[in-house]
């Protein structure tokens, strides 16, 4: 099960001002990009995964899933009118779901998307 349509990030020119705009945090596996577009829209959330990571669709679809799952228990902590990216580091392919889900919650702490912070 995916992310809902309402909070995925899909187009490539939203990544790419991500990417230009956005503020960046890094992780052992993980790097957020965020940018906060000021509006009342939800939070959009996109994975980035290349053929570093593994050269097999299989695992990288794997770490995609755990990424989704992990952002899916957080979605209602997240502040709302926030554009992130998260790019997946080759180190992910021997990362195990409760590694993910404490880095990515660090991440979003770090970069003030978390809700209460």
């Amino acid at each position: 099960m995916g992310l809902p349509k309402t909070h995925r990030l899909r187009r490539g020119r939203d990544f790419q001002q991500v990417y230009a705009q956005g503020l960046k945090r890094r992780g052992r596996y993980l790097i957020l990009r965020a940018w906060f577009s000021a509006t009342d829209n939800p939070t959009l959330v996109g994975i980035s995964i290349g053929k570093k990571v593994s050269k097999k669709a299989v695992v990288r679809n794997r770490i995609k899933r755990q990424i989704r799952g992990a952002i899916r228990q957080y979605l209602p902590n997240l502040k709302p009118g926030w554009k992130i990216a998260i790019v997946v580091k080759s180190e992910a392919q021997t990362c195990e779901y409760e590694h993910f889900l404490r880095e990515l919650k660090q991440l979003l702490i770090q970069a003030e998307v978390w809700h209460g912070h």
